[in-house]
């Protein structure tokens, strides 16, 4: 942008305050001159300062807007607005001061032209802003036509109200020489006007109807910042048509204003939120306490009705004004408070389920898991209540099972877009609660997180139970059929390999021992022969004991054993560094997990990742010994299962009483990270392990969006 055109844009920003605030003041000042009676304030009945108030209010909305951005469109179009407003009030404050009797100031026929009939084109103004925002442009298919033809009827009409004249005798009036009512007017168009604007009135309420209703239609489809921006204008939306109803049904003046003045600023001021920062304040409390507030004022007003209406009845022509405000004043004070805490609970599960009731949620959940049976039967009861609680169409539970499988119980159909929330059980991370990213409902407010929190221990509490039951069965079944596996290798070994080998030098030695005697070079070459065969003895003695247990472990320690492995791996052609502190002595079976999960890690990188390197990382720590593996290859796909490998690596460190986890850094590649305990936990150690489960490290963490169904 040129400087000196940017110049011109602050100062006109700065500008637009300052003139719609002299014009409001303008406006005062010409209501509190006005004389008390006279044809001006006939031909503009009502003080113009309510209406011009609005100019500098929207004109302060667009000064916020136009203050981050000059460029922003919107910030522009609620200045005009603002100036529009300022215009029409400060022209009927002047009308009503200007008009007397027998004479009149200069410009009031313009004055009144721009107060009765271009002013007419407000309401427009008001319906199109609604149509468009936040992208510019109309709803695409039915709805973008039908804005579009009731914005084209409001022009037509509201184009006809305006040329059409009317007649000083419409109004009853006699104006003072030199005013004309119907100035700026097509005399040909004469006897329209009674039938033109009628049909407006008609056509600018049922447009801005048509625009109220787009403004539902479209946050129903909008997703991200869009959807965020809506769901303000979805709340002024509520809020007007609350304020329209109260104007249908009290027919006062100062009611009718302050319908006028709400309809004008509410749109403006929640586009001006929805730009600025739609996080502003909640808006989900905001939409449920404008609704009680709304409904509250609709009950009361009827019931006081009713009541004057009987009142009337029994008292006939003797009722007084200050029975009926007596009634009216008694009607509502016996009425309000339990009227706005049912109405209050009402609106409240309406717009987000149960969550008001924790207790009765919890209660629920812990009766559905005690009757229902393990497993898929418990889950599904969680996400029921899930549901229930929140008041939203769709949830889903998964728990990781034995082998890489996944269990899910599903409640409704899944949305465009879900967010997954890891179910966690004293730090460890059994499973996902996936529910919809998008949805007035799907918000969490603090309450509303203590609640998920406590629905998540339930559902991690039963999938960790389900999940121990199955793995202990499975580790049953797998360490006997381990167990006797090895018995038969081991006498398959002994059996075919060394039982024989044993027995033929024995019958060698034998054989040396007839012949030393009779023939020495034979016996000579009957013990050298017996040598060799013990040789191949005692190979195959290692070959056993090294299936046993890695001998480079006895021979070089683990950071020995590994920086071993390592060279071997940088021979094949994948760079290898291991960093290793002072490990000192370490159990055995530590020792052989720490070596077996390394070794497995590195086989992964050279299968699986392309890397080009990789770092092995051994510490200790008091009471446990922690184990990383690193490599910058092309890191793990989020909707892989886990292979076998990986659940190697887990069952190596489960079996002792550790954890491990697989994770991708930001930075790219796979960190693969044991914690395997080296001494006995003392009885005070688990302190930190009891927290239970919870939604992860933290309940209130911004949860990962996904597509549905990857979760």
């Amino acid at each position: 942008m040129d400087p000196r055109q940017a110049t011109r844009r602050h100062l006109a920003v700065l500008a637009l305050p300052v003139l719609t605030t002299a014009a409001f003041a303008l406006t005062v000042a010409l209501d509190l001159a006005t004389p008390p009676s006279g044809p001006g304030r006939e031909l503009a009945p009502g003080y113009g300062w309510s209406y011009a108030l609005l100019g500098p209010l929207l004109g302060g909305l667009a000064t916020v807007i136009l203050v981050r951005d000059v460029r922003q469109g919107w910030g522009w179009a609620l200045a005009w607005l603002g100036v529009f407003w300022a215009l029409d009030g400060l022209t009927q404050s002047y009308v009503r001061f200007g008009i007397r009797p027998d004479d009149a100031l200069p410009g009031e026929n313009l004055a009144l032209w721009f107060l009765n009939r271009f002013g007419a084109f407000l309401p427009v103004t008001v319906a199109v802003l609604l149509m468009i925002f936040p992208t510019g442009r109309f709803l695409e298919g039915r709805w973008g036509r039908a804005c579009q033809a009731a914005l084209a009827l409001m022009v037509v009409s509201v184009a006809a109200a305006i040329l059409a004249p009317t007649g000083p005798q419409a109004s009853g009036i006699d104006p003072p020489p030199g005013v004309d009512v119907d100035a700026f007017t097509v005399p040909a168009l004469g006897g329209l006007a009674d039938r033109a604007i009628p049909l407006a009135v008609a056509l600018s309420i049922a447009g801005l109807g048509v625009a109220m209703a787009s403004v539902v239609a479209r946050h129903r489809v909008a997703r991200g910042l869009e959807r965020e921006r809506m769901r303000w204008l979805l709340w002024s939306v509520v809020a007007m048509a609350l304020v329209i109803v109260l104007g249908f049904v009290v027919h006062v003046r100062q009611v009718q204003d302050l319908v006028i003045f709400c309809v004008a600023l509410l749109p403006a001021a929640a586009m001006t939120v929805g730009i600025v920062d739609p996080r502003l304040v909640s808006i989900e409390d905001l939409l449920g306490r404008t609704l009680v507030l709304g409904a509250l004022a609709v009950v009361l007003l009827g019931v006081d009705l009713l009541a004057v209406a009987a009142l009337a009845g029994a008292l006939g022509d003797s009722l007084t004004q200050g029975q009926v405000v007596t009634t009216v004043l008694l009607v509502s004070a016996v009425l309000y408070a339990p009227l706005r805490s049912r109405l209050a609970a009402w609106v409240r599960r309406l717009l987000l389920g149960g969550r008001d009731n924790p207790y009765d949620v919890v209660a629920g959940l812990a009766a559905s898991l005690e009757t229902a049976d393990e497993g898929p039967a418990q889950l599904a009861a969680v996400a029921r209540a899930v549901a229930t609680a929140f008041g939203v169409g769709f949830v889903s539970v998964e728990v990781d099972r034995a082998a890489g499988e996944r269990l899910v119980a599903t409640y409704g159909e899944p949305p465009r877009e879900t967010r997954s929330l890891p179910i966690a059980y004293r730090g460890v991370e059994v499973g996902r609660l996936v529910l919809p990213a998008r949805g007035l409902r799907s918000r969490l407010g603090r309450r509303d997180e203590q609640l998920l929190g406590d629905l998540v221990r339930q559902a991690a509490t039963a999938a960790r139970t389900s999940r121990l039951a199955e793995e202990l069965q499975d580790s049953r079944e797998r360490l006997v059929a381990a167990r006797e596996e090895e018995r038969r290798r081991i006498r398959r070994d002994l059996h075919d390999g060394l039982g024989p080998a044993l027995s033929g030098v024995v019958f060698r030695l034998e054989s040396a021992r007839l012949r030393l005697d009779r023939d020495p070079e034979a016996a000579r070459a009957d013990l050298a022969a017996t040598r060799e065969q013990v040789q191949e003895v005692v190979a195959d003695v290692r070959r056993l004991v090294h299936e046993l247990r890695p001998p480079a472990l006895d021979d070089l320690g683990l950071a020995g054993a590994l920086r071993q492995q390592a060279d071997r791996l940088t021979r094949d052609g994948l760079v290898v560094r291991v960093e290793a502190d002072d490990l000192g002595a370490l159990p055995a079976a530590a020792e052989v997990a720490a070596y077996r999960i390394a070794a497995e890690a590195l086989t992964n990188v050279v299968r699986h990742a392309a890397a080009a390197t990789a770092t092995v990382r051994v510490r200790r720590r008091p009471g446990e010994l922690v184990v990383e593996v690193r490599d910058d290859g092309s890191g793990i796909d989020e909707r892989a299962q886990a292979g076998v490998g990986l659940l190697s690596l887990r069952e190596r460190a489960a079996e002792l009483g550790g954890r491990s986890e697989v994770t991708c850094p930001p930075g790219g590649g796979t960190l693969v990270r044991a914690w395997l305990p080296t001494a006995r936990p003392d009885a005070g150690s688990d302190a930190g392990q009891d927290a239970g489960p919870s939604m992860g490290q933290d309940a209130r963490q911004e949860p990962v969006v996904v597509p549905a169904g990857e979760g």
